[in-house]
């Protein structure tokens, strides 16, 4: 007789760029900074520096070069770098302090709450990100989203794709890596994912990186469930 395949029972989410709408939220949060500091700037282009600096600076964590550092600690070392690239001049701490919390704001995709909500009702839900918990936590209250735990590298000390962070999830949440799926609009994620067992669902969000970039959107045959938003994963996975 076959082993029965492991039911689901969880569903956890990588959250920047798959959730949230990370750029989009940082470009208002910068324009509501320049009105307020009367700066001219393109934010656009910030908001990607911004998000360009955190797989080198997590690379710097990850090699030992710094010690382990939370993505709030390192939002900011990044930011006080562009600062002097865009020559920024005459912030004060406190200025600096709420632009880097912008990170803590970022809105849902259209789709999140909505779908998070269906998947809630039939599984556990929560997040896998490489986000600390505090900026995580706030995240949800700002913007709505309904997790029962926060997960996230903090936990570990190590950042994805490090298999601590997929089995760690697992293990916290008392289930076999087959009983939980990742949830991401990234491959490379989903891939190392796999790679320790867990289950796959990729959800495409071809406007992460703006209406000019060219994302790779196309269904994968390796991952176990491929979505065209949150709502379209719950009726798919019978939430």
């Amino acid at each position: 007789m076959a082993t029965p395949k492991p039911a689901l029972k969880a569903l956890v989410f990588d959250v920047f760029g798959t959730v949230v709408d990370w750029r989009g939220s940082l470009i208002r949060e910068g324009r509501r900074l320049g009105k307020r500091r009367n700066l001219e700037l393109d934010w656009a282009a910030f908001a990607d520096a911004w998000r360009a600096g955190y797989k080198p600076a997590m690379a710097r964590v990850r090699s030992g070069e710094l010690p382990w550092t939370t993505i709030d600690r390192l939002h900011r070392m990044i930011l006080e770098d562009l600062l002097r690239r865009f020559g920024i001049r005459g912030l004060s701490e406190a200025d600096k302090f709420e632009f880097n919390r912008a990170w803590h704001r970022l809105a849902p995709w259209p789709d999140a709450r909505a779908g998070l909500a269906r998947l809630k009702r039939r599984y556990v839900i929560a997040t896998l990100s490489n986000g600390n918990v505090a900026l995580l936590v706030n995240m949800a209250r700002h913007a709505g989203l309904p997790w029962d735990t926060v997960i996230c590298a903090e936990l570990f000390h190590h950042y994805k794709p490090d298999p601590e962070a997929y089995l760690g999830t697992a293990a916290l949440l008392d289930l076999a890596p087959a009983q939980v799926m990742l949830v991401a609009a990234h491959k490379d994620d989903l891939r190392a994912a796999a790679a320790c067992g867990l289950k796959t669902g990729f959800v495409p969000r071809p406007l992460e990186k703006g209406p000019t970039s060219e994302p790779d959107t196309k269904p994968e045959g390796d991952f176990t469930v491929n979505a065209k938003d949150f709502v379209d994963l719950a009726r798919r996975l019978g939430a």
